[in-house]
């Protein structure tokens, strides 16, 4: 677990269905305090007593739901997914619904992604100058931002990526400093900047 800005944490887990590490976050700068993706850190899930309890946890998208199951058990954590990803939760997982545009637990805002999918969500926090967290939409390989592979993006990756280039550069309209990713390293300080110069440089 490493603390990243003042009450937040993130941590990193092998992911066996998919073959790689993947990343979480823990926001204890909120009130209530929530879980982003999580999987149990390696730490374990008694790690979370020395801290303000999970109450809520929020998903990028309908895949991400990992471990939350064991939070909701362990913390009677509610879980909540974008609501056009629920009919993923055909195994008896309590889900709750949310809207793109609405104020989560915490004073989380669900901002608009879809293209890639739906329900694809990224989160804004309002703490230590901004923060955004972002599931499958942008990915960080190293130091370099990137999407996911062409494969996993339907029948036209270039229209999707086109679409997801406008949908953040909207977002750059947004006051933020740094970056979470699900599926690579966060990016603290300068994040704005580095995504602003990402997207303008993108051919699509």
């Amino acid at each position: 677990m490493q603390e990243i800005l003042p009450g937040i944490f993130h941590w990193i887990t092998f992911h066996e269905e998919i073959k790689q590490d993947v990343h979480s976050y823990y926001i204890g700068a909120t009130d209530p305090a929530v879980l982003i993706d999580p999987r149990v850190p390696a730490e374990g899930i008694k790690w979370f007593e020395t801290q303000k309890p999970p109450k809520h946890i929020h998903l990028t998208n309908r895949h991400h739901y990992r471990h939350s199951g064991q939070f909701a058990e362990f913390f009677n954590t509610t879980v909540w997914c974008h609501k056009d990803g629920l009919h993923e939760f055909t195994r008896g997982e309590e889900v709750k619904p949310f809207n793109h545009g609405d104020e989560l637990s915490g004073g989380i805002l669900a901002l608009k992604v879809g293209v890639l999918c739906p329900e694809e969500t990224a989160l804004y926090i309002s703490h230590s100058g901004g923060v955004i967290a972002i599931g499958d939409a942008i990915v960080r390989y190293g130091d370099d931002l990137g999407f996911v592979p062409d494969y996993l993006m339907g029948e036209e990756p270039e229209a999707v990526k086109h679409g997801l280039r406008s949908v953040f550069l909207s977002h750059l309209e947004r006051d933020f400093d740094h970056l979470l990713f699900a599926h690579g390293k966060p990016w603290i300080s300068g994040a704005k900047m580095g995504l602003r110069q990402f997207l303008e440089g993108l051919q699509v």
